[in-house]
């Protein structure tokens, strides 16, 4: 496991390094924020077909949703024919119900990756062995663990700094929460109410309750993450709008008369 995740940190570097290669000329340390910004497009351009099956089949289950409810009445009280049932009509209609995990999986690995990324680039470390991780050299070591924006280092958090690591880190955290309240509201939205109160009350909970634990933990997060997080959140605003307006909610499928 050790290894793979080593893979992921040497692969992160590299395309961070990569981006921030592309917009060198920039002046100050842009190159680097760009570099961040860039690493979010390159990831969620690269998941956006699993991300469009994913609503597809997001889609499908909703269309669905009456047969399953009939299905679910017709076998009341036996889980496992119930199961049997749902499962048989999830495969003659082609409906997989776990295609919506699998960007959500892949995506995980890549923000502990940087998270994990971003704290190793600290300017107290001196040791060259420790600098070299990961596919850095020293020199690019010293760019990266020294490269701020509006004055507040990358690699530095809000509990961390001082004055303006603490503004920049404060607003970007903001940003953070209010784009994913917006994020988790719009995909609320695309999935149609829930017909259970136990699910709304969840949803709730989710549309509340993560944004106000990133509020919380944004304060030890490096502002290379925050800044990720809601870059990420941007994009992603936009790609639901999109498959939103190419994809509506469908019209339920009839159970058929039996």
């Amino acid at each position: 496991m050790s290894e793979i995740m080593s893979l992921i940190y040497t692969g992160i570097s590299e395309l961070l390094q990569f981006w921030q290669s592309v917009w060198q000329a920039l002046p100050g340390d842009w190159s680097w924020v760009l570099g961040i910004v860039f690493l979010v497009l390159t990831v969620r351009l690269a998941l956006l077909p699993l991300f469009v099956r994913q609503f597809r089949s997001q889609r499908a289950l909703q269309r669905l949703r009456p047969q399953v409810q009939s299905l679910q009445a017709e076998h009341k009280g036996d889980r496992m024919a119930f199961a049997t049932a749902v499962s048989a009509l999830y495969k003659r209609e082609g409906v997989s119900p776990y295609a919506g995990f699998l960007p959500l999986i892949l995506q995980a690995p890549v923000f502990l990756g940087l998270f994990h990324v971003l704290r190793h680039l600290k300017p107290s470390t001196t040791d060259p062995g420790t600098q070299t991780l990961y596919g850095w050299t020293a020199e690019q070591f010293h760019d990266a663990s020294h490269a701020t924006l509006l004055g507040a280092p990358l690699a530095s958090s809000f509990s961390s700094g001082g004055t303006v690591v603490m503004l920049v880190s404060a607003a970007l955290i903001a940003a953070m929460v209010i784009t994913t309240f917006l994020t988790t509201r719009m995909t609320m939205a695309q999935n149609g109410p829930a017909d259970d109160p136990q699910q709304r009350l969840v949803q709730t909970l989710m549309l509340y309750g993560l944004p106000l634990s990133l509020l919380v933990s944004g304060v030890i997060f490096p502002i290379g993450v925050v800044l990720y997080w809601t870059t990420q959140n941007i994009f992603a605003l936009g790609q639901q709008a999109w498959l939103l307006r190419r994809h509506p909610l469908p019209a339920p499928t009839p159970v058929p008369a039996t």
